[in-house]
Order: C-alpha cells, then structure tokens, then sequence
C-alpha cells in the first residue's frame, strides 16, 4: 500500500508524517486491495472556526475509492476522526461485497422453492443493490413562507443548520443556502 501524505499551505511535520502512516497500515485489516492512500493536511485560516486543522484522506480501491474529510483543533486529532470514517466506509464496502458473494449460497438447502428463498426476496421482489442502499428514516415536512436569500440565511443562523430549504421570494422557486467548508454561504436555485 502506497501511502503519501502531503500539506496544503502547510508544513507538516516528520512526527505527523510518521503517526499518518502507521495508523493507515492499519486499513489492510479490512480490505486487501489498497493500492494508494492519499493524506491532505491544511488549515483553515478563519478566525471564528475554532476546528481549524484540517485531514482529507482518499483510499483508492479496486474498483472504487473512499473519501473522508474532517477537522479538529490539532491535526492528529483530526487525523484520528477521520481515520474513524475510512475505517467505517471500508468496512461497509467489505461488508457489501461479502454479502454479494456469499448470496448463491443463501438461495440453496431444501427443495421447496418458497422455503429456498428468504422471505424478503418473495415479498418485495427488489434487487440487491437496492436492499442494501441507504434508508430513509425519517421525514420532516413543514410549511414556508417565501422569503429571500438573507432571510433564509439569518434563519439557518438561527436555527443552528448547516443548510436551509426555502422558497425564494424573487422567483418562487425552491432554493437551498448551505455552510460552505471555507465559511462562506453557497446558494443552490431550482429553474422552470
């Protein structure tokens, strides 16, 4: 496994570089195919964020990757959280493609077709890659008063979010106001 760690407008230092790449060996307990990790080290250089060291680590697979991003107030510590996360998504690839290749065996044992079968397969009929895909578990569902782009800002402020769903009053069309990384606010309108 090919590991490089690297600084974004910052030195990062032989310690770090070390401490990077022993807890990155450590990826191999959950898949064997890891060819390169990429390790980005940078620091926001905002005043009022106080989680300003940040640790982007890419993992390429076989046949996919892995992204994880997080921020701290030390880098080894946002190098640990975000060691968590890769960890984590590795682990569910490895998990999905166990299943995948495990799921000819589900289907043998008795001769009576209904009892071969598990019961989600007969009742929903959805193929695998749908089963094992993301759920939705909860629904919110409120009312909006048209407002513009400022006040829909000052109510994320409020509330506390990193992003808002309003309708803009300039137009009536559903928008979305979001925290950006940088700190700054980013807009994103729907058309026709």
């Amino acid at each position: 496994m090919d590991i490089v760690v690297r600084g974004k407008n910052v030195d990062v230092s032989p310690r770090l570089r070390k401490l990077a790449r022993e807890k990155l060996t450590k990826i191999s307990r959950f898949t064997h195919d890891a060819g390169r990790v990429e390790v980005d080290f940078s620091e926001l250089r905002n005043r009022r964020v106080a989680a300003n060291q940040v640790c982007d680590v890419v993992v390429h697979l076989k046949r996919n990757f892995v992204k994880a991003h997080a921020a701290a107030s030390e880098p080894a510590a946002a190098l640990d959280l975000v060691i968590d996360k890769v960890e984590h998504q590795v682990a569910r690839i490895k998990e999905k493609r166990v299943t995948r290749s495990h799921a000819g065996r589900r289907h043998r044992g008795p001769t009576d077709a209904v009892s071969a079968v598990p019961p989600e397969v007969v009742s929903d009929g959805e193929d695998e890659e749908e089963r094992l895909a993301g759920r939705i578990v909860k629904t919110k569902r409120f009312t909006m008063k048209p407002m513009g782009p400022e006040e829909a800002a000052l109510q994320m402020e409020v509330l506390g979010h990193d992003f808002f769903l309003f309708t803009n009053a300039e137009n009536g069309h559903a928008a979305v106001i979001y925290r950006r990384r940088d700190g700054n606010l980013g807009l994103i309108e729907t058309i026709g």
